[in-house]
């Protein structure tokens, strides 16, 4: 049994190695971020380790490229926003989105202001926040860990990091959308 496992451990390294290079560059030509990109191909690995024999896989490039594809549609059905920098509000001046608020330097007063309430607004609705996706939230998009970090430890199943990053996105929306409402539109 230890024989197997030390061969299947061996031809999984041996498959990133081999794959894992060309495989991240196939993921960025079809995502909007090289995190993003990061983020499916461990998502990919992580399949690949719960294989019970990946010498039993016919060609093991094909199903590496059929997963990442698959990870790749399945992140873009749920994309909405993921991240805070895709939260975007429409108005009649067109789109805007959040990260130009919390970004943008200017020393226009009114600018500054909007900039203090958008601050005060976003730690507000961060509070609010169950303590798990305020925490996965922090992780990621605050201090940049990779969702497959959070994870590994947190001991938790990357789907389930996911979907809790997807619930803070959510919810951070729905909190500073008056904001912009109030301030934004005309």
């Amino acid at each position: 049994m230890e024989a197997l496992m030390a061969q299947q451990k061996q031809n999984i390294i041996q498959t990133v190695n081999r794959y894992g290079k060309q495989l991240l560059q196939f993921i960025q030509k079809k995502v909007n971020s090289a995190e993003d990109a990061e983020d499916l191909l461990q998502e990919v690995w992580y399949q690949l380790l719960h294989v019970p024999d990946t010498a039993a896989i016919d060609s093991i490039s094909g199903w590496l490229y059929r997963v990442a594809r698959n990870k790749i549609i399945d992140g873009s059905r749920k994309k909405k926003a993921s991240s805070l920098e895709d939260i975007s509000f429409t108005g009649s001046d067109g789109e805007i989105y959040i990260k130009d608020l919390w970004l943008k330097d200017s020393k226009d007063p009114a600018t500054e202001n909007l900039r203090k309430i958008f601050w005060e607004h976003f730690e507000e609705a961060l509070e609010t926040m169950p303590e798990k996706q305020r925490q996965v939230f922090i992780l990621h998009e605050l201090e940049g860990v990779s969702l497959q970090q959070i994870a590994t430890q947190t001991g938790e199943n990357i789907k389930t990091i996911i979907s809790r990053k997807g619930y803070a996105i959510k919810l951070l929306k729905e909190k500073l959308e008056p904001i912009y409402k109030a301030y934004l539109t005309h």
